[in-house]
């Protein structure tokens, strides 16, 4: 039994698997525990054993000639040695790899990669893939010997193997992903419907949710009650600057309020003009995440740097989380941030110009993405808003990677530069990558990107399966390992699983944004020129403190992955 077990295994494919489960051990973009690397690298055995197999088969296929008797099992004991040689030196590499993107991160270091816990985990892993493998086998060969009573051998084969695709498809897509989906909107629908016992309505009449609001505090979703509770008051903004300051007028409308997206991007746009929110010199449009949360970090920023008086106004267009909503939700998120633009920039262009606000736009991951869809640069080119400040947007934001597929020449990818910098700029931890070295003046629509470099929700690209990407060209990203190297298959896999766990980088990396590097962003987007350097470098530190609002984070299971 156990030799026929053992001789049931593709020479090839173990090969293979093995210099996969090698290079699954490298870095790629953020640190991984035991756990993520132990489920990346079996995902890798997996597919390089299959790939393996189907080699091999197309070997047999073409009639070309194999090893038998002997030489086939000194081949198959040689792969063997081959595959726990391979095995143990690159789990004896894993620690420093894994150390090369933790000193970057500022991170401890660790001792140890856990090389038996990963290989168990991996191996697990494996082992589903290859009995699910024989199953889809299995079901096939039913198929077809059944079918080739009628048919010719190789019909009936193609027959079953059609046969086994549709049915394996339809339990995953039929049953697991409409339990899987189903659990998941209950849960979120329950999240964003708990009322915390800490943030009751408002009393202050101008804030959304009070009695005197056009919107009801429960109808305002989790989110969006986060959104109004929390953030600095006038007198947080007061007591730091030193001089007069205003209360910051902030307005949401929750998935709840009104059955449809244009009644809701109305009933925003009056609850704004109740609340005097055009009254402000600063007015900013959010395109939240999937989860309808908005990142405290970025508005808080602005906020002070303004002295509070700044008005903002967000749409809710999910309870769901990113990852989810991507999968189910169509371009709900899309036609939402029209909508609300819509109503907005509309009556906005009825002002004076002398006395309305300046008018931005902002939005993180999935919200910078819909955010980009929410109008044509093009139309309001007679009457252009002031700026855009865009945070960690995916991968698939049409206008980044337009702007980055068309970079100036020997500028990096992780931060491009588009022709003089006076339309748009790329920021990153350490700054802006046009003007010092163009020192190029604005046009009349100031555009920031906020990316980092270890930032995978930007940078998974499903083209990684088969070619390096633009990224991984030197020079590389201040916090991105000079030790990564890119892997055919693997490095799409090891991306993936990066772009699930981006949200547990620390701050600074990864998909979490700093406060001090919202400062720098909002300081270019809306030309703020009364701090000095040392001012601006003391509200850095202020809003980095754990206990600052600008900190707070709510809990990453109900916050975006990307």
């Amino acid at each position: 039994m156990r030799k026929e077990l053992w001789r049931s295994f593709s020479i090839g494919g173990l090969l293979l698997g093995a210099l996969f489960y090698a290079a699954s051990l490298t870095p790629t973009l953020l640190p991984r525990t035991y756990l993520t690397q132990g489920v990346v690298s079996g995902c890798a055995i997996a597919a390089g054993y299959g790939i393996g197999v189907f080699g091999q088969w197309i070997w047999t296929y073409m009639e070309l000639p194999q090893p038998s008797g002997r030489i086939l099992h000194v081949a198959r004991l040689a792969a063997a040695a081959g595959c726990a040689l391979v095995a143990v030196v690159s789990l004896w590499s894993a620690a420093p790899w894994q150390n090369s993107i933790r000193e970057l991160m500022q991170l401890e270091a660790v001792d140890t990669a856990y090389p038996l816990r990963v290989t168990m985990i991996a191996l697990a892993i494996f082992a589903i893939a290859v009995a699910l493998a024989r199953l889809f086998e299995l079901t096939l060969r039913f198929v077809g010997m059944r079918v080739s009573r009628f048919l010719p051998r190789r019909v009936s084969n193609v027959v079953g193997v059609v046969a086994a695709v549709a049915l394996f498809w339809s339990i995953i897509d039929g049953v697991l992903f409409r339990v899987v989906l189903r659990i998941a909107d209950a849960s979120y629908q329950q999240l964003d419907e708990l009322i915390e016992p800490e943030t009751p309505p408002p009393s202050d009449p101008l804030k959304t949710g009070s009695g005197a609001s056009l919107l009801a505090w429960q109808e305002l979703g989790r989110a969006g009650r986060e959104f109004i509770s929390s953030g600095p008051t006038r007198e947080d903004i007061g007591a730091f600057s030193g001089q007069a300051s205003f209360e910051p007028v902030r307005v949401y409308v929750g998935l709840r309020s009104e059955d449809t997206v244009e009644a809701r991007a109305r009933l925003a746009l009056e609850e704004l003009k109740r609340t005097g929110g055009f009254e402000r010199p600063v007015l900013v449009v959010i395109t939240p995440t999937g989860t309808g949360w908005v990142d405290p970090a970025a508005l808080n920023s602005l906020e002070y740097l303004h002295h509070g008086n700044v008005a903002s106004v967000a749409l809710q267009y999910s309870y769901l989380g990113s990852w989810l909503y991507l999968l189910v939700g169509a371009d709900y998120g899309a036609d939402a941030a029209r909508a609300l633009f819509k109503e907005i920039y509309a009556y906005w262009t009825t002002l004076p110009r002398a006395g309305r606000p300046k008018l931005y736009l902002h939005g993180l991951s999935l919200g910078a993405k819909y955010s980009e869809m929410s109008t044509d640069l093009i139309e309001v080119l007679g009457d252009p808003f002031a700026g855009v400040l865009w945070s960690g947007p995916p991968h698939s934001s049409r206008l980044w990677r337009f702007l980055t597929d068309n970079r100036t020449p020997g500028s990096p990818a992780w931060l491009p530069r588009f022709r003089d910098g006076s339309f748009v700029r790329f920021m990153n931890q350490h700054g802006d990558a046009a003007a010092p070295v163009l020192n190029a003046a604005w046009g009349p629509i100031r555009i920031v990107y906020l990316q980092y470099a270890s930032d995978p929700v930007t940078f998974f690209d499903h083209r990684s399966f088969y070619r390096e990407p633009d990224w991984m060209l030197p020079p590389r990203g201040p916090d991105v390992s000079p030790q990564l190297r890119w892997y055919p298959v693997v490095t799409f896999l090891q991306l993936a699983l990066d772009m699930f766990m981006a949200l547990e980088a620390p701050i600074g990396h990864g998909h979490v944004y700093a406060p001090a590097h919202y400062i720098d962003a909002w300081i270019e987007v809306t030309d703020v020129r009364d701090w000095s350097e040392q001012k601006i470098s003391r509200l850095k530190r202020h809003l980095s403190k754990p206990q600052s609002t600008a900190a707070i984070r709510i809990p990453a299971t109900a916050e975006a992955k990307f």
